[in-house]
């Protein structure tokens, strides 16, 4: 029996879902972003898979913004508006803590919703996870942007003709044509052949190395031995998440619902077990994005005045910046004087939330200069503390007046965004080792 397919309300989007089984813990599963909920359980290895996890957990789908039966958007969704619409399908299904299982493309969104949200997490599930998909310095297996290009160039074609997928190659047990056309077609028909393309191409602006050592919760790494020419990649991301344990489980097919499932929902049975009679614990590290903003001039801008006109024009400067943070969700911790620091649960919120105090102070006669940071920070009362706002920090005293600065790690979260960056080179940040590279919001953008 199909469940019912449900809808969550995110902002003003509609993100459809399914609740499958009634087992102890919550398990969100999210192995892809391009499928279908109600062709999901067209597919017979798809549904006995789901079946069969549903025997030990209530099962949590989704289907993404812009793909399968949630409503479309205008352009791929960054990672800000992904989690909400995740924290929006688990708010729906009365789930304070599951688990979440994601694979492949959903890897980025899940790690960062883990290290931003681990009170909303059992634990992490990651089959055949990617960080990033162009070739690194500490990743030099993985594809050229060239080669990645090519690849993403078959994906139109790939879509009208389930056979120029490779599948039947990498996944033995499907023998029939109509059994592949079956799998395929989840795929296939969850997104028109245009926003696939878009959406996997923001996969090469994608990079999320720099938050594996931020993930504090327990996680398990899965892959099989048919995905023997990603077993780099898998053991990598393991290799970095310090609460993380890798399983390479038997199978000869390269997907987790094909073939022998059973040594895989073998690992998952022990891993559920392990967490969920875990205690929440109040996170005291998180992932954010740090904003640090000043006012270019005031100390002259403060003696022209005089105290009584300066201290008038300040409070209109603190009103119009924290009507900004109200805006864009940013959690004000400091006023020193004439900047703010204030934090932001997604990057791309905290780079609109700078432009738009920007534009918004220039009305008053003032030039403001922001610096934005992502990074682990410390959760010590009502205090923020931490490299990453030493680097934010950092990053802010070097912009120009009216530029908003970005590390290149807030750069590479933001894909998808809408946003437009120019390269300002490297820098080095005191007290931060190594050299850090910036990047400058283009002008005008929100």
């Amino acid at each position: 029996m199909r469940p019912h397919t449900r809808y969550a309300r995110s902002g003003d989007a509609y993100i459809a879902y399914q609740v499958v089984g009634e087992g102890p813990v919550d398990v969100l599963l999210l192995p892809h972003f391009f499928q279908h909920l109600e062709l999901w359980w067209e597919d017979r290895h798809r549904a006995s898979f789901t079946r069969a996890l549903a025997e030990l957990a209530r099962v949590i789908l989704f289907d993404k913004r812009g793909t399968g039966l949630s409503d479309r958007t205008c352009g791929v969704p960054p990672f800000d508006v992904q989690m909400d619409d995740l924290r929006a399908v688990l708010d729906a299904a009365g789930s304070e803590r599951s688990v979440l299982w994601a694979g492949g493309d959903a890897t980025p969104m899940i790690l960062l919703f883990a290290a931003t949200f681990p009170q909303r997490a059992f634990g992490l599930v990651l089959w055949d996870p990617f960080p990033t998909y162009i070739r690194t310095a500490d990743m030099p297996w993985l594809m050229t942007r060239a080669e990645f290009d090519d690849a993403v160039a078959g994906t139109a074609k790939s879509l009208e003709d389930p056979s120029a997928t490779g599948l039947r190659d990498r996944m033995p047990t499907i023998g029939s044509d109509d059994d592949l056309r079956a799998f395929w077609r989840v795929s296939r028909l969850g997104t028109s052949p245009g926003d696939h393309l878009a959406f996997t191409r923001v996969l090469a602006e994608t990079d999320v190395r720099h938050v594996l050592p931020t993930i504090r919760v327990p996680t398990l790494v899965l892959s099989n031995e048919a995905l023997a020419d990603r077993h780099a990649t898998t053991r990598y991301v393991a290799e970095r998440i310090p609460t993380a344990r890798l399983a390479i489980v038997p199978g000869r097919d390269a997907s987790m619902f094909v073939g022998d499932t059973q040594p895989l929902v073998d690992e998952v049975r022990a891993f559920l077990a392990e967490v969920r009679d875990m205690p929440p614990e109040g996170p005291d590290r998180v992932l954010a994005t740090v904003l640090f903003t000043d006012i270019v001039g005031s100390t002259a801008r403060a003696a022209e005045l005089g105290d009584a006109a300066w201290r008038e024009l300040l409070r209109a400067h603190h009103s119009r910046v924290r009507r900004e943070l109200a805006r864009f969700r940013g959690r004000e911790l400091d006023t020193a004087g004439d900047g703010f620091f204030a934090t932001f649960d997604g990057p791309a919120r905290g780079i609109r939330c700078a432009c738009a105090v920007r534009d918004s102070v220039r009305e008053l006669g003032l030039e403001v200069r922001a610096g934005l940071h992502a990074g682990e920070c410390e959760l010590l009362d009502e205090k923020v503390t931490g490299i990453a706002v030493n680097i934010g920090a950092r990053v802010a005293s070097l912009a120009q007046p009216g530029e908003v600065l970005v590390s290149s790690t807030v750069k590479d979260l933001v894909a998808g965004s809408g946003l437009s960056f120019s390269d300002r080179g490297e820098a080095e940040l005191k007290g931060a080792p190594g050299s850090w590279r910036l990047f400058a919001v283009e002008p005008g953008e929100l």
